[in-house]
């Protein structure tokens, strides 16, 4: 008994930071928020407004790419089913590799399913932007 006693209080100890990590998390973040610049980054690619759509981009992604150029050309070369979306569902906002993200299921030009996690970053002003966004094949889930 006292063994399992000791394994309760090993993985209270570990498993804390976790949970507190996790909940921390959930509380700072603002799904409308997310759904708003996501929704007003997709309607940049919609027009091809590369000044708008970088806007959305945490200063992270900002870095890796320097300029709206960049940036466009990798998501058109790269992220077809982002840059033209037949269509756009909003789904759950989760916790993915330990930042606020929200789950958008988008189909692609060519009607291909996926879903993108779209890590948010809030910003030093309070507003919130795009830290990355990962796709996975919706077939996947």
């Amino acid at each position: 008994m006292q063994a399992l006693a000791r394994w309760f209080v090993i993985l209270a100890i570990f498993a804390a930071p976790i949970i507190a990590e996790a909940e921390s998390a959930e509380a700072e973040s603002d799904p409308a928020a997310f759904r708003t610049v996501i929704q007003s980054q997709l309607d940049a690619f919609g027009r091809d407004d590369g000044n708008a759509a970088f806007a959305h981009a945490s200063p992270l992604i900002k870095g890796m790419f320097r300029t709206p150029d960049n940036f466009m050309a990798m998501v058109m070369n790269g992220y077809p089913q982002v840059y033209r979306p037949r269509t756009v569902d909003f789904g759950a906002t989760i916790i993915y590799r330990g930042q606020p993200t929200q789950l958008v299921y988008l189909t692609g030009p060519n009607g291909d399913a996926v879903i993108a996690y779209y890590q948010m970053q809030q910003q030093p002003d309070g507003t919130w932007q795009i830290n990355g966004v990962f796709l996975e094949p919706a077939s996947n889930v």
